[in-house]
């Protein structure tokens, strides 16, 4: 079960690391209009909080549910749906920018899925 509470704790502390340098990112486009900067911090911004419930309502069921429950197994099958949305959209969206994080962004979701999905295994006893 260890992999699910990886692969959630990946989640998390790359939520956590999306959020917190949102004003550096929006400073990195120069001078846009604050309509523009606006958008672009709560999109920002918006992700990151995403990132963070994903990873912590699968560590939250994961503490909280017995193994074999059925709710809990489809919340984890759910939470690595989305977050495997979200890596494909980083993936078209984002690959070809130059900036590391979003171009490395959808092997960090992709990996926290295959964690998450692997302690299922353990999950279904």
């Amino acid at each position: 079960m260890w992999p699910l509470y990886l692969g959630a704790a990946i989640v998390v502390v790359w939520g956590i690391a999306h959020i917190v340098p949102t004003w550096a990112v929006v400073r990195s486009f120069g001078p846009i209009s604050p309509d523009s900067r606006r958008i672009i911090t709560m999109e920002w911004v918006a992700e990151g909080l995403a990132l963070v419930f994903i990873g912590l309502i699968t560590l939250i069921v994961a503490m909280s549910a017995a193994p074999g429950d059925a709710t809990a197994l489809l919340v984890f099958r759910l939470c690595a749906a989305a977050l495997s949305v979200l890596a494909i959209w980083t993936l078209i969206a984002g690959f070809r920018t130059s900036v590391l994080p979003i171009r490395i962004c959808p092997a960090v979701l992709m990996t926290a899925v295959v964690l998450i999905l692997f302690g299922t295994l353990g999950w279904m006893r």
